[in-house]
């Protein structure tokens, strides 16, 4: 075998620049694993291509919110680091999960926790633990023997859900074979339990439902039947990552790329040490499994974790207070447009952030909310706008047809001045 030293020196030259380079941009202070990886510092590192100008996509301003459509939140800067550095070595994945789990569920007070590919992964995974669960099965059983057929009598799959808590989320339970059974009443609910009944799902943001939180764990917990909370996206207040499975739910999920700030395509799934466990045989890089798709790199584990670690130095006051601001800096920058007037407006459960909402006549001003929204689209930089702008009901009774919806917790330092600035200049100039 030849030896290190016979390494061409132009390859490992090129090697540390780049990266030290990475690292440099990063703020990562580099390692020098060579000999002559002194004489390469010297030299100046290479700037890293801006890829999104090489492919000519635009960057944009989100006043919008954590919406995957427009990539959902920006990493800070020490979860970058270490999504960098997590990049430069190889680890055995299984130790890296494992060891990020049980980090994770001793900093957030749960029995497990697992760095998943997202929400929606962590719920077909919570749904193939609780099927592993109640059929005593193995991973490579699901979903082919869950289904009933001539030659196998299907194993026990059933999820019951409350009627509006449907959503298009169910699709995560379906990959696993699973049969969701729909309740409306109590009394469904209680009659709903079969000996085929293997978990029950609550969608936490919902925002109806004739069946409370604690009455549907209590109820499916009297059946000795695990429950999962969907809480995608009811980060913050940063109290919700133990809330949940304090008052007793058995999995919980949450998305990593929206209010953790972790990287987008992550999430985790808290709860129950032993289904936990499940959920991980069921994960990549197990091959033959229903995650096995649902992968989740190196970085994204790292980043996960540091995700957290820089969430719980955070404070939820201060932060809604820098959201306020910004929200304020926007309004008051607008106080001349005819007729319009601005309140913030607070989801009490998901995205529990302030919204501004900016209401106006369009006949006097001379533009309707969604015109606004397109023109803004189309300056530069680029400003995406709230999805509830110019629509009725996705904000309840706070957004209608006449009202452009700016969400402020997404924004960079400095943007809420572009985004006033640029809604004024639109407002002022209609038929610009």
């Amino acid at each position: 075998m030849p030896s290190s030293t016979n390494i061409d020196p132009l390859s490992r030259r090129s090697f540390l620049r780049w990266s030290q380079g990475l690292l440099g941009v990063l703020g990562v202070a580099p390692a020098l694993p060579f000999a002559s990886s002194a004489a390469a510092c010297a030299e100046t590192p290479v700037p890293l291509d801006d890829y999104y100008a090489k492919l000519g996509v635009d960057t944009i301003i989100n006043a919008a919110g954590t919406y995957t459509y427009l990539t959902a939140a920006v990493m800070p800067p020490q979860v970058q680091r270490a999504v960098a550095k997590a990049a430069l070595h190889p680890v055995v994945l299984k130790e890296l999960q494992q060891a990020s789990g049980a980090y994770l569920s001793r900093k957030l007070h749960c029995e497990g926790a697992l760095v998943t590919s997202g929400a929606s992964a962590a719920l077909t995974l919570a749904t193939a633990a609780c099927i592993m669960s109640a059929n005593n099965c193995r991973p490579d059983q699901i979903p082919q023997e869950v289904w009933p057929s001539k030659d196998h009598p299907g194993m026990k799959s059933e999820v019951i859900v409350q009627k509006a808590h449907r959503y298009e989320y169910d699709h995560a339970m379906q990959l696993c074979g699973a049969h969701i059974v729909e309740v409306v009443t109590i009394e469904d609910y209680k009659r709903a339990f079969s000996p085929n009944t293997v978990m029950t799902n609550f969608f936490n943001s919902a925002e109806a439902g004739e069946i409370d939180r604690k009455t549907w764990l209590d109820v499916a917990h009297s059946h000795n039947v695990p429950c999962h909370l969907d809480a995608a996206a009811d980060m913050p207040p940063i109290g919700n990552l133990w809330k949940y499975t304090g008052m007793g739910f058995d999995l919980v999920c949450f998305s990593g790329g929206k209010g953790i700030r972790g990287p987008q395509n992550a999430g985790l799934l808290l709860g129950k040490k032993h289904l936990i466990d499940l959920a991980n045989e069921n994960d990549s890089p197990n091959s033959d499994a229903v995650g096995r798709g649902m992968k989740v790199a190196k970085e994204q584990i790292v980043g996960m974790v540091a995700a957290v670690d820089w969430l719980l130095e955070q404070s939820d006051e201060a932060n809604q207070a820098e959201y306020m601001r910004r929200a304020n800096t926007i309004s008051g920058m607008l106080k001349d447009i005819p007729t319009l007037t601005s309140e913030v407006f607070m989801p009490e459960i998901a995205n529990h952030v302030p919204h501004l909402i900016l209401a106006y006549d369009p006949k006097v001003v001379g533009i309707t909310p969604k015109q606004v929204q397109t023109r803004l689209q189309t300056m530069r930089p680029r400003i995406e706008l709230n999805p509830a702008t110019g629509t009725t009901g996705r904000l309840g009774t706070h957004s209608n047809e006449n009202t452009i919806v700016v969400g402020t917790w997404m924004m960079q330092p400095g943007e809420a001045e572009i985004v006033g600035q640029h809604l004024k200049t639109v407002l002022s100039n209609p038929k610009a």
